[in-house]
C-alpha cells in the first residue's frame, strides 16, 4: 500500500487506499461496524438492570421499545406527518424562491450591484436570531413556521445557485454568441444546465437547514409536530418517548440525505468542470449597493413615522440605534455578547478538539474508520436541536449542559473536514516519506498535517461558524442569567422590539466578523497554496 503513515503497519493507511484491498475486505470488515452499536447496547442493557442510573435519566430499552408500540400506533407518526407536511411546504416556497432569486442575480449584474450586497448582510443573521422578530410578527401559528423554513432555505439555494449562473463557464457562453441564442434559450438550454450541480448543492444544504430549524422553531413554539412531541415528553420526564423521537429523526435524517443522494446521481449524469475553471467574482462594491438598504430603512422610519404599522410591532430604526448605543454605554450588551462568546469559545475547544483528534484518527486508521465511522455517521444524521431535551435532562440547565450542547455543535464539521483532507492526500507523499525514511511521527508532522491543512483549517471555520450558533440555541433553550439570546428572549416577552432587533444587529456583526476570522485564519495558515 502507497500510504503516508503506512510503513509495515497494516493498521494504517495512507491518502489513498489500495484497490485490491478495498475490494477483498474480510469478514472482519463485515463485522467492525456492529462493535461499537451492539457494546452501546449492552453497556445500556446491564446500566438499566443494575440500577446505575434512575429510569427517569437513562430509561431502560425494553421501555423504550414498550413506548415505541404505545406511540407508534398512530400519535407518533401523526406528529411527524405534521412536520413532514411544514417541511415540504417550507422546502416547495424556499427552494423556488432561492432558485428565481439566484438566477436573476447570477444573469443580472444590476441586480448583484443592487440587491445581493444587502442579501447577503441580512443573511449573517442566522435563522435562530430571527425567531423572536417573526413570534411578534407572525404569532406562534403555522404562518410561522412557514417563514422560519423560508428564511433557513431560501438563503443557501439562492447564493449557490447565484454562484452557478454567474461562473457558468466562459465557452458555453462564447457558444452561445456563436450560435446567437435569444436570451430565454441562453438561460434554460445553458446556464441553469451548467448551474444545476451548484443548485444541488445547495438544495442538500437546505433540506439540512430546513429539517433543524423546523425542529428549532417546534421545540420553542408548537402545540404539535415531532419538536413539540420531544418537549412534552421533557417535561413529564418520558425520556423513552424523547430518545424514541430522536431514532425517528434520525431515521428521516438519513432517508432524505440517501433520497436526495440519488436524485443527485441521477440528474447530475455528465462529467462535471473542474472548479479551478470556474471564477468566482466578489460580492459588488460600491455606492450603487447602498440604494436598497437606504431605501428599506427610509421606508421603515416613514411607515413608523406616519403611523402605518404599530410601533409595539415594528419599532422605528431610530429608536433601534437609540437602544443599541445605550446598552453599549452602560455595559448590559457588551456584558451578554462576552457571555456568549466564552460559551462559545469553550464549546469549539471542546467539540473542534474532538473532532480534530477523532478525524486524525478515522483518517489514518483503517480499523477505527470501519469500528467508529458508521456509527458517527448516524449519530450525524440527527438535527442537532433534536437532542436539546435529552441534553437538558442529563445536564440540566445550567453552563455544563450549554457547553456540551456548543460542543457538540462544533464537533462533526473539524471531523468530516480532517479526515476526508487526510484521505484525499497524494500517493507521492507516501513515496516521499520513503525516500527520506522518515519515521511515523516525522510522516505526521512534515507531511500529513500540512498537507490537510487547508482541509482542516475550512472544518475550523466551519466549526467556529457552529459554535456560535450553537450558542444562541443553547441560550434559547437552556434559560440562563446572562447571553445575548438570552436578552433577546426576554425583550421578546416584553415587546421591546427595540432590543430583539439591537441584539438582532450585533449577532449578525458578530457573525460575520467570526466567519471573516475564521477565513483569515485559513488563508494565513495555507498561505503556501499560493506562494
Amino acid at each position: 500500500m502507497n500510504g503516508v503513515l503506512s510503513r509495515g503497519r497494516g493498521w494504517l493507511r495512507g491518502p489513498l487506499r489500495d484497490p485490491i484491498a478495498t475490494q477483498g475486505r474480510s469478514h472482519k470488515g463485515r463485522v467492525l461496524p456492529w462493535v461499537v452499536p451492539v457494546l452501546i447496547a449492552l453497556l445500556w442493557i446491564v446500566a438499566s438492570r443494575q440500577h446505575w442510573m434512575s429510569e427517569q435519566i437513562l430509561p431502560a430499552p425494553s421501555l423504550v421499545w414498550q413506548s415505541a408500540l404505545e406511540f407508534g400506533s398512530g400519535e407518533l407518526w401523526g406528529h411527524l406527518w405534521i412536520s413532514l407536511q411544514r417541511l415540504f411546504w417550507g422546502l416547495l416556497a424556499g427552494v423556488g424562491s432561492g432558485l428565481l432569486l439566484g438566477t436573476w442575480l447570477g444573469t443580472s449584474r444590476q441586480a448583484q450591484t443592487l440587491v445581493l450586497p444587502t442579501f447577503v448582510a441580512l443573511a449573517q443573521i442566522p435563522t435562530l436570531a430571527w425567531i423572536p422578530l417573526f413570534m411578534l410578527f407572525f404569532g406562534i401559528g403555522e404562518l410561522l413556521k412557514l417563514v422560519v423554513l423560508v428564511k433557513a432555505v431560501v438563503v443557501p439555494v439562492t447564493l449557490h445557485t447565484l454562484v452557478g449562473v454567474r461562473d457558468a463557464q466562459p465557452k458555453l457562453r462564447e457558444a452561445a454568441a456563436a450560435l446567437r441564442l435569444p436570451r430565454h434559450l441562453l438561460l434554460l438550454r445553458l446556464l441553469l444546465p451548467a448551474a444545476l450541480p451548484a443548485f444541488l448543492t445547495g438544495v442538500r444544504l437546505a433540506l439540512a437547514t430546513g429539517w433543524t430549524s423546523l425542529l428549532a422553531v417546534e421545540l420553542l413554539a408548537s402545540s404539535e409536530g415531532i419538536g413539540y412531541l420531544m418537549v412534552w415528553g421533557r417535561q413529564l420526564f418520558m425520556l423513552d418517548l424523547v430518545l424514541l423521537c430522536i431514532l425517528v429523526i434520525g431515521l428521516v435524517g438519513a432517508l432524505l440525505e440517501r433520497g436526495f443522494s440519488t436524485l443527485e446521481k441521477r440528474l447530475l449524469y455528465w462529467p462535471q468542470p473542474a472548479t479551478g475553471e470556474q471564477q468566482r467574482g466578489p460580492i459588488p462594491r460600491g455606492w450603487q449597493s447602498l440604494l436598497l438598504p437606504a431605501a428599506l430603512v427610509a421606508l421603515w422610519q416613514a411607515s413608523n413615522s406616519f403611523g402605518w404599522i404599530d410601533p409595539n410591532i415594528l419599532t422605528s430604526p431610530l429608536d433601534v440605534l437609540r437602544t443599541l448605543f445605550s446598552g453599549l454605554a452602560d455595559g448590559s450588551l457588551p456584558e451578554a455578547m462576552l457571555l456568549s462568546l466564552q460559551r462559545t469559545l469553550t464549546g469549539l475547544l471542546l467539540g473542534g478538539g474532538a473532532g480534530l483528534l477523532s478525524g486524525l484518527l478515522l483518517g489514518l486508521c483503517h480499523n477505527a474508520e470501519r469500528l467508529f465511522g458508521p456509527s458517527l455517521s448516524a449519530l450525524r444524521q440527527v438535527a442537532l436541536f433534536a437532542w436539546v431535551p435529552l441534553l437538558t435532562a442529563w445536564f440540566g440547565l445550567g453552563e455544563g449542559a450549554k457547553h456540551v450542547f456548543v460542543a457538540l455543535a462544533a464537533f462533526f464539521p473539524l471531523l468530516i473536514a480532517t479526515q476526508r483532507g487526510i484521505a484525499s492526500l497524494s500517493p507521492q507523499l507516501g513515496e516521499a516519506a520513503r525516500t527520506l525514511r522518515l519515521n511515523l511521527w516525522q510522516r505526521l508532522r512534515l507531511l500529513v498535517l500540512p498537507g490537510a491543512a487547508p482541509a482542516i483549517f475550512a472544518g475550523l471555520r466551519l466549526s467556529l461558524i457552529y459554535a456560535w450558533l450553537g450558542t444562541i440555541g443553547a441560550e434559547y433553550f437552556m434559560p440562563s442569567d446572562g447571553g445575548i439570546a438570552s436578552l433577546m428572549i426576554g425583550a421578546q416577552q416584553l415587546f421591546r422590539m427595540d432590543q430583539v432587533m439591537a441584539a438582532m444587529v450585533l449577532i449578525g456583526l458578530v457573525g460575520a466578523l467570526l466567519g471573516t476570522l475564521g477565513q483569515r485564519l485559513e488563508s494565513r495558515a495555507t498561505r503556501w497554496r499560493t506562494a
